[in-house]
């Protein structure tokens, strides 16, 4: 499966990493199955957010009660890698849930992944 993702969305997420690059920055995708329109930066809550990633719940709740009301589709999740990696660490695929929504993951490369009940799959980005 392709998944095209808008320029606006790409630059960034890109930009995001680039201006803290000691920690991991996330946030959600918006748009639908096979297009990412645009993405909103949350606060990484996570106790060490250098090591590891937890999008802000407040954030997360407030984007799903939207979508509920009308508004743009969460399809998935960002986050950065800041030790380059543009794969799924093992925290990643541990606490991710097999909800089928999209991972992109910023490393030295930009890569998209889906969490499946059988595992991250890679997804070809466009």
């Amino acid at each position: 499966m392709n998944v095209r993702i808008s320029t606006a969305a790409r630059q960034a997420m890109l930009a995001l990493a680039a201006a803290d690059p000691t920690r991991e920055v996330c946030g959600l995708l918006f748009g639908t199955d096979g297009v990412i329109e645009s993405v909103e930066a949350t606060r990484n809550v996570a106790a060490n957010p250098c090591l590891n990633f937890e999008i802000d719940p407040v954030a997360l709740i407030a984007a799903l009660r939207a979508e509920r009301a009308g508004g743009p589709p969460v399809v998935g999740y960002f986050h950065s890698h800041p030790n380059g990696l543009s794969r799924p660490s093992p925290t990643d695929i541990a606490l991710a849930a097999p909800d089928n929504r999209l991972w992109i993951i910023l490393g030295t490369t930009l890569t998209a992944w889906r969490s499946t009940p059988s595992g991250f799959v890679q997804i070809v980005l466009n």
